[in-house]
């Protein structure tokens, strides 16, 4: 299941506040318990953000809590550059549904002359 965007006016959501990684954190563990990890995906001319279905309390996760918060650190700072953080901030905090096994939640993000310098 996804978040669709109707071409949102993303100057509502524009804010020099950028995102943390605690505050990130917190929301997830908030909302469903668990630390979901986030991912840029680039497909196209577009920038996609994916919260996955594994997240850093199952066993079976990849990486510790410190390469988790680094990787979640550099996500983090490419939206904050793009200026997108009050968008996936309220994403975050309102989406209504769960990542599943093998299905991610994606949200696409707006693409302005600052998006582009990510896509190749």
């Amino acid at each position: 299941m996804s978040f669709k965007s109707n071409e949102l006016n993303t100057g509502s959501f524009s804010s020099p506040i950028p995102l943390e990684v605690d505050e990130v954190v917190g929301c997830l563990r908030r909302r469903w318990g668990v630390t979901y990890d986030l991912k840029l995906l680039i497909k196209k001319d577009r920038i996609y953000l994916q919260m996955m279905w594994g997240f850093l309390e199952q066993q079976s996760f990849p990486i510790d809590e410190e390469t988790f918060r680094e990787n979640l650190n550099r996500t983090l700072e490419i939206i904050n550059r793009a200026g997108q953080s009050d968008f996936v901030r309220n994403w975050l905090e309102n989406v209504q549904a769960k990542p599943r096994l093998g299905r991610a939640i994606t949200l696409p993000l707006p693409m302005d002359q600052r998006m582009d310098e990510f896509v190749l």
